[in-house]
């Protein structure tokens, strides 16, 4: 196959995983899987709860592996098109090798193993405040307090130099390339050029995507906006200018939140 006929072969792949993705997530939301994506109620239904009977540890464990898969999925479906310039441009650095489709995909599975872990951390973190919640009558039948503050926090992000730091290297794809891809260890490499991408995205988006805690995890109406939303940030000339306006627009939800909800 010519360099140019993998390319068009590959981007091929890449844009049926992301759609199988996103076919898969849709097809969740209107059946009886969809609530995998949220919390409460996994280890209820008849296998999950036979399986908790035969495996304590199971009532931990496994709502934590199903969590994380919902939320590799959600990632691939939402974060995978807004680093596919990245991956295009690596792909043809390696276009001569005849490893360069295994090599490539090393780059995508270092990239989601970085998601991955941040859906692992924001599991626990949910947990826990879910557990805390169940402490206080209060917040039990009042939860807007624990949404505005989040969109307080995701807009306040929008403003921080960290937010710049991490965007102004996923805008430049070529930077991860130059730093990581020797040739010398190619495997190792391209796993780290991943892992390396995907710290900064997570570092650049981490904000954006704690909002789907408020508008639902298995929203997928929320999850093609914010996912376009980031992709327009890291991958358009004027991407940076939507940062502030969209942090004001958070926090404007955050104080619509708390005056509709004090107001009543």
């Amino acid at each position: 196959m010519t360099g140019g006929g993998a390319r068009r072969g590959f981007a091929a792949v890449a844009a049926a995983l992301t759609a199988s993705a996103w076919a898969i997530l849709w097809l969740g939301e209107r059946g009886p899987y969809g609530r995998y994506l949220a919390h409460g109620g996994w280890t209820d239904s008849s296998p999950a709860a036979s399986i908790c009977r035969l495996w304590p540890a199971a009532g931990t464990l496994l709502p934590a592996t199903i969590y994380v898969g919902g939320w590799l999925l959600m990632t691939t479906a939402m974060m995978l098109p807004t680093t596919w310039p990245l991956i295009d441009r690596f792909d043809c650095v390696v276009a001569a090798r005849p490893n360069r489709r295994r090599l490539t995909l090393l780059v995508v599975a270092g990239y989601l193993t970085v998601w991955a872990g941040f859906g692992l951390l924001a599991h626990l973190a949910d947990t826990g405040l879910h557990e805390a919640v169940r402490q206080s009558p209060w917040l039990l039948f009042n939860g807007w307090p624990v949404g505005t503050l989040i969109l307080a926090i995701a807009g306040a992000f929008q403003f921080s130099r960290l937010k710049y730091r991490c965007l102004a290297r996923c805008r430049t794809p070529l930077s991860f390339i130059a730093k990581h891809w020797h040739g010398r260890t190619p495997s190792r490499d391209a796993f780290l050029l991943g892992l390396d991408h995907g710290l900064f995205c997570v570092g650049c988006c981490w904000a954006l995507m704690l909002v789907m805690f408020v508008v639902g995890t298995g929203n997928l109406g929320w999850m093609l906006a914010l996912g376009a939303v980031m992709a327009l940030e890291k991958n358009t000339s004027w991407g940076l200018r939507l940062s502030r306006p969209l942090g004001a627009a958070l926090f404007a939800g955050a104080v619509l939140l708390a005056v509709v909800n004090l107001s009543t």
